[in-house]
């Protein structure tokens, strides 16, 4: 069974995560949820990725090797066709200043990792993607 043609309605996600052990968990988890999921380790790669991949959302991490999550999510705002695609930031920096400054820059959901465990993130995964749907 070809698992491409059978999953063309599956729902892209784009890990970017450079916590190798972090990554894997989410990436087993988000498949086991159904999702297609491609994950990279920083933000030079999301960039690249995200023209060819074109996921439905986005798990962006912050604190990354060349291209900080926050600078992924400023280009990727100001790019037409990555404008309208979900992100939610998953970090590690639990200031105001770093919540204020991705709600500044367009981000859809801010997590930090402390605060979340894996279900809660992909609840706030399932919800973005029905708002999605439902526009």
């Amino acid at each position: 069974m070809d698992s491409k043609n059978q999953n063309a309605n599956m729902k892209r996600i784009l890990l970017v995560e450079d916590d190798d052990a972090l990554a894997n968990v989410y990436l087993s988890r988000l498949e086991i949820e159904g999702f297609e999921v491609q994950r990279v380790a920083n933000g030079e790669e999301a960039l690249a990725t995200t023209l060819n991949f074109k996921p439905d959302l986005i798990l962006l991490d912050v604190m990354m090797p060349k291209v900080s999550g926050f600078d992924v999510l400023d280009i990727l705002r100001n790019t037409p066709e990555t404008a309208n695609i979900k992100i939610i930031m998953l970090t590690a920096l639990s200031q105001d200043s770093d919540k204020d400054k991705a709600e500044a820059l367009g981000v859809d959901d801010y997590l930090v990792k402390s605060q979340v465990v894996i279900t809660d993130v992909i609840d706030r995964i399932r919800y973005h993607l029905s708002q999605a749907d439902s526009k």
